[in-house]
Order: structure tokens, then sequence, then C-alpha cells
């Protein structure tokens, strides 16, 4: 089997990385800025696929996002695509700093395109997830979300609105785009977020994701590590 997970931000990958002691490829993907982490567990191949950085900085985004999916399968066919990483959630909802869910559902929320339902429908994407989630969420204890995906750190209020209206529990930045890609090329597809952020806490958003990354990447390590665990035992 092999396992590719597809991540955003150093912070997010490195505690992973470090702890599987995975190798980086140099120049895999050249001229693009993503770059490969690869080793071996349980008779499995896992490789880690970064944004890679730009200016100095994580790629951050859909667009970035995009390009390292699709980069990804096509250069190493993997037979599951894992998108982990941080995001916010609600207090509302019962969410806390530093708890993963697994994604059961992901969509955009910040698309807004008027028209018919062919329109909208392609907008919002509701692509589909990988079939186990929900029992693997339910074997390890870990509670499950809809994932909803925006261009952008903060929330506007047509956001919220788009977000509760499809009853969506987890708010990132590119995880409807991973999904997005591996609709077009038929790659399953599983979601590992750990939270940063409660968007209706009444905090500024930039400084509690600051305040709480190092935290839920800390979680976030030991969720993938249990998320390994059982793909290459199951």
């Amino acid at each position: 089997m092999r396992i590719c997970y597809v991540v955003a931000m150093v912070a997010e990958a490195k505690p992973f990385i470090e702890r599987y002691g995975l190798k980086e490829v140099e120049a895999f993907f050249a001229p693009l800025p993503c770059r490969l982490y690869e080793g071996e567990v349980n008779g499995s191949i896992l490789d880690v696929v970064l944004n890679g950085q730009q200016n100095g900085s994580d790629l951050v985004g859909c667009e970035a996002a995009s390009v390292a999916t699709l980069s990804a399968i096509q250069k190493l066919s993997p037979d599951l695509i894992i998108n982990s990483g941080t995001c916010g959630a609600f207090k509302g909802n019962g969410a806390s700093i530093a708890e993963v869910y697994i994604g059961n559902g992901v969509m955009f929320h910040d698309r807004r395109v008027p028209g018919d339902d062919t329109w909208g429908t392609q907008s919002l994407g509701n692509y589909a997830v990988w079939e186990g989630s929900e029992e693997m969420a339910k074997s390890l204890g870990y509670k499950t979300g809809k994932v909803t995906t925006g261009s952008s750190l903060d929330m506007q209020p047509c956001d919220l609105e788009v977000i509760q209206k499809h009853g969506g529990q987890l708010k990132d930045m590119e995880g409807a785009a991973v999904g997005f890609v591996c609709s077009l090329l038929h790659v399953p597809i599983l979601y590992v977020k750990s939270v940063t952020d409660l968007c209706d806490s009444g905090a500024e958003t930039f400084e509690e994701f600051s305040k709480n990354l190092h935290q839920a990447c800390e979680t976030l390590r030991e969720a993938n590590e249990r998320v390994i665990n059982y793909l290459t035992t199951f």
C-alpha cells in the first residue's frame, strides 16, 4: 500500500516526518516548490508531500494544495491521499483547541457562483471522502466533522452562512482543493485535522492560530501515528 500525505505547512508535517525518520527526496518535484519525504512503515510506503515555500513562507491555500496534490498523484500513484493539517472549528459545536477530527465530508465555503443548481453544485464541491473514514474514526475514538475550505484565514459573514447552511464543522484553506483533484483522478482521500482556533470564540484568528499551533501539531502527530498504524495493519 502506498499512502501519501499532502500537507501545507512545515510545522504541521515536521513532527510526523521526524517520528518515522522519513528522508527527503531532493528536487523530486523540481522546478515546482513541492517537497517529498519518503519512508516505509509496516511494509507500506509512506510519502509526505509539502506544498513548499515561496518568498520564505509556507505556501498555504487552495492553489498550492491543488498543485501539490496533482503532482503527487501523477508522480507517486498513491493508493490513498491523506490531507492532514490544522483547522478552525466552532465551540458551539463542542470543539476544543488541539482536538482531532476525521473529515466525513468536504466542500468550499467561499465560492459564490450564482446560477442554476448545476453551477451551485460545482461551486460547493461536496467531494466524496474515503469510504472507511467513519469506521476508522469510531475505532480510534475521534470525532468526525465536515471540512469546509476557503482561500482566506478569516471568515466573512457570507462564509459563515454557507458553512452553517451545509453543516460545516471544520474550516481550513486546503481540504476541498485536495478533494477536487482526487475526485478528478479517482483517488480516495482521508482528512485528519487538529483545531488551532475557534471561529466563534471572539478571539483574533491569527493570534489564536499562532498561540495554539504547536499544541495542535503535537496532537496531529499522535493522531497520524494511530491512523498509519490502523491503515497498515487493517
